[in-house]
């Protein structure tokens, strides 16, 4: 039995081989401070785990759910409302079991054999897994240091606009990015709109950190920003934002078109999230942003003692805009080879993050940073760092 072609697409992931380095790291004696994998460390507030605890007692909610309970669409509704400013009906509106596999699904209701979906590079993995599985041909655009990581939509046009050779039909965006940490000004999504619209492009937007932005910037969604639904759909999570992460529920939002073809799609292989997950995300949304401000706090205060706590070790490391992430080029001794700097890090110190080229050619040279240790972790980290002199 031949497995399919599709799977060529999935290599070893990164993560399997990190996981095991650091399981031998560990087995030789040394203490792992484990930056690699981006899973938040703080609990979920209170009121949402008893909207849980208190639904899952019921028996009636564990039959199929089918739909969305009206209280979370009125929740999304409300919260969209508050938080962004953007008004949406229950027709621009649907849940997914977290944004990553929304956007996993989202092109086989969209995308015909061969049709071009633009990509970021760097850029999360999903983004072109999810396309390639429809059965997408994939293009990247560049995200460059000296574009402050934005990217050249008169470029782009050029080869991909839809008077060229090869007409892009879906650009998936996504500020703050990971793993790149970068958010974007107004005035890119003032052009990323009009842009699309003259192009005959449309966009997905991922925001699942939007609630995770440093130095005093409020994230914001692009269906804040005039025309936006009409050529865009975005995602938003409950994972970072809420540490509802194995809960996995988050929702699509925006261009009702494009709502109801995959709400169609997914009648055909779903029957609706687990309710008591569904009663948890409306006491979250419908919940104080007390804990969430604290908690964008917190990671700050990773984000000063991680990124200045490394720069003061030798390592010119620039403080992240947002996510839950850091990001940097490797010391220029080390060359370009990523993957060898994580390695030999990690022997010599203990401190294990992930080679930025497993997240596209362009962040070959780099490596992201997950800020899931406490201040004095991090600390005790770059306390290691320091002490091998390895810059």
């Amino acid at each position: 039995m031949k497995q399919a072609k599709r799977m060529s697409l999935f290599g070893e992931g990164i993560f399997q081989v990190l996981n095991e380095k650091k399981n031998e790291v560990e087995k030789s004696g040394k203490r792992v401070f484990n930056f690699s994998v981006g899973t938040p460390d703080f609990k979920p507030a209170k009121h949402i785990m008893d909207a849980v605890a208190e639904a899952a007692t019921k028996p009636e909610n564990y039959k199929y759910a089918l739909a969305d309970i009206p209280e979370l669409t009125q929740a999304v509704i409300d919260r969209y409302q508050k938080r962004y400013g953007v008004e949406i009906t229950a027709e621009e509106f649907m849940s997914v079991y977290g944004s990553q596999e929304g956007i996993a699904h989202i092109g086989l209701s969209l995308i015909d054999e061969g049709d071009i979906v633009l990509v970021p590079d760097p850029g999360y993995p999903i983004f072109a897994v999810g396309p390639s599985l429809a059965g997408a041909k994939m293009a990247t655009y560049d995200l460059r240091p000296e574009r402050e990581y934005l990217p050249d939509l008169a470029e782009i046009a050029k080869e991909y606009g839809k008077d060229s050779a090869n007409p892009a039909k879906i650009m998936i965006v996504s500020y703050p990015l990971n793993p790149i940490c970068k958010t974007a000004p107004d005035s890119f999504y003032e052009e990323l709109i009009p842009w699309a619209k003259e192009n005959d492009i449309f966009i997905i937007h991922d925001n699942a950190y939007s609630d995770i932005i440093y130095d005093g910037k409020v994230g914001k969604s692009i269906l804040a920003f005039d025309g936006a639904k009409e050529v865009a759909v975005e995602f938003y999570s409950l994972s970072k934002s809420y540490n509802y992460t194995g809960a996995r529920v988050g929702f699509l939002v925006g261009n009702k078109e494009v709502v109801a073809g995959f709400k169609k799609l997914r009648s055909q292989i779903d029957y609706g999230t687990f309710l008591p997950v569904q009663y948890g995300a409306v006491a979250a949304l419908n919940g104080p942003d007390t804990f969430i401000k604290e908690q964008c706090a917190a990671y700050e205060a990773r984000r000063n003692a991680l990124c200045d706590g490394l720069t003061e070790s030798g390592w010119p490391f620039e403080r992240s805009q947002g996510t839950m992430f850091a990001w940097a080029k490797i010391p220029e001794k080390f060359g370009k080879d990523d993957v060898a700097f994580v390695m030999e890090l990690l022997d010599k110190t203990g401190v294990l993050c992930t080679p930025g080229s497993s997240f596209g050619k362009m962040g070959e040279g780099y490596v992201r940073f997950a800020l899931v240790l406490p201040v004095e972790e991090i600390q005790n980290a770059i306390a290691k760092i320091k002490e091998a002199n390895i810059f």
